[in-house]
């Protein structure tokens, strides 16, 4: 057990030996380096945790190495050391239970099932665990909760928001062989779930008291609303297009230069047809405002015809009424019954009845045929209540109508609303100017210019 004045220049005269030596250092007892016969070296301390004394068995935690932690920083460390262990603490203990201690990919598991799946809706759970098995899991999965920082939540933050091309999941369904993930708003989505998952850890003890959640302190990506709003002659293309998928059908957009066009069938038989109950789903969202799912899962005996509304049980902001106008209702009324739901699906009436899982082949089509791509489903809930807001309706009235929770919800229609209000303007300046004289001078006003001075 040699004792030296540890320093640089003396670590350094120090040969391999034939078995592990350890060299304490003579001013900072229990401080030492530890040379193997490979040449590799360690800086350690050695203490006795708790009230101490001979009778408490040595413990040992290593530094670090001479090439990355010089003898001045490693004297140091053990000094921060030791007053932890005369305080109480023990380091050897809280790295081994460090190492012991649950994977991000564990928490996350403990996470679905105690907290998300009983507590949250399913669409939020699924929303999570797709965010947790595309983007986080592959990436910091099998590290240890404990060990994440905010710099390696910043960078996957980063990496995430970068699009990468990758191969589709195993088991995917009508996807392209290569798909593309990530993005600004994605990325925001993984923070956010990181951020709740480490918060859930901490409250329950899950991780070591006065762990710091990583992901806070961790800038978002600013994001912008994506509202669209179809105008009055987008909504008469998109009728026309919606008659078309039930009756003649729509046509099929074929390139010709491509080798297999010369096997398709003749051009007047290349259309394609859809059923009416996936198209009265799109006439219902922009008729009544509602969420897609609300719609897909609407069942007949949430149908009130007698007081004209549809009483769900359950949607984004809990169990919601709809009140139903007169062109909604007589949709509803000539619609077929299959099964429970009213946009039946392929399972209608059966024992294992399932609602519609999605309209979004129709949807792509009859968007392309009346010159809407890019817009949403989504967007014909934004475009109903545009057209409340046009006609005068108040943002209160707007926000019943369409469930919203929040008031500030609503407020993204405001400036829709005011478009009454400026005609009552122009009223009254024109007859206030006429008694003035300035009658000739009035200038009127382009409204489809108006943002463009």
């Amino acid at each position: 057990m040699p004792v030296i004045k540890i320093a640089r220049r003396t670590i350094a005269a120090i040969e391999p030996p034939k078995k592990p030596v350890t060299y304490y250092d003579d001013a900072l007892k229990g401080f030492g380096l530890l040379v193997r016969p490979s040449g590799s070296r360690s800086w350690i301390l050695e203490y006795r945790p708790g009230a101490g004394g001979r009778g408490t068995a040595k413990k040992r935690v290593v530094l670090g190495k001479p090439e990355t932690v010089t003898p001045e920083q490693a004297r140091d460390m053990a000094k921060d050391l030791l007053a932890k262990v005369r305080l109480g603490a023990d380091p050897a203990a809280e790295r081994a239970e460090a190492r012991a201690a649950d994977t991000i990919s564990e928490i996350a598991t403990e996470w679905l099932s105690r907290h998300v799946e009983p507590k949250r809706k399913e669409a939020t759970a699924q929303l999570y665990r797709a965010v947790l098995d595309t983007h986080i899991l592959p990436a910091i999965g099998n590290r240890k909760a404990v060990t994440l920082t905010r710099s390696d939540v910043a960078k996957l933050h980063g990496s995430i928001a970068r699009k990468a091309t990758g191969a589709k999941k195993a088991g995917a369904k009508r996807t392209a062989a290569q798909k593309t993930r990530g993005g600004p708003i994605i990325a925001n989505r993984a923070l956010a779930v990181l951020k709740a998952m480490f918060t859930w850890a901490i409250d329950l003890g899950l991780l070591p008291e006065g762990s710091q959640n990583p992901a806070s302190g961790v800038e978002a990506f600013k994001e912008r609303g994506r509202e669209r709003f179809l105008s009055l002659d987008e909504m008469q293309r998109l009728g026309v297009a919606l008659t078309l998928a039930e009756t003649e059908g729509l046509p099929w957009h074929v390139d010709e230069s491509k080798p297999g066009a010369k096997h398709l069938p003749a051009p007047e038989k290349r259309r394609a047809h859809f059923d009416l109950h996936s198209v009265a789903a799109i006439r219902l969202l922009l008729l009544t405002g509602a969420r897609v799912r609300e719609i897909l899962d609407l069942e007949w005996q949430h149908v009130d015809f007698q007081r004209g509304m549809l009483r769900l049980p359950d949607s984004k902001t809990g169990a919601k009424v709809i009140v139903l106008g007169g062109a909604a209702l007589s949709l509803l009324d000539g619609l077929p019954r299959v099964g429970r739901y009213v946009i039946a699906s392929t399972s209608a009436g059966t024992k294992d009845e399932k609602p519609r899982a999605d309209v979004n082949r129709l949807w792509r089509a009859v968007r392309r045929e009346a010159g809407i791509e890019g817009t949403r489903l989504h967007d014909l809930r934004h475009s109903n209540a545009a057209v409340g807001a046009g006609a005068g309706l108040s943002l209160h009235q707007i926000g019943t109508l369409l469930g919203h929770s929040q008031a500030a919800t609503t407020k993204r229609y405001a400036h829709l609303a005011a478009d009454p209000q400026r005609r009552a303007a122009d009223l009254i300046g024109n007859e206030v100017a006429a008694a003035l004289g300035l009658g000739a001078n009035v200038v009127p006003i382009d409204t489809k210019k108006r943002g463009q001075a």
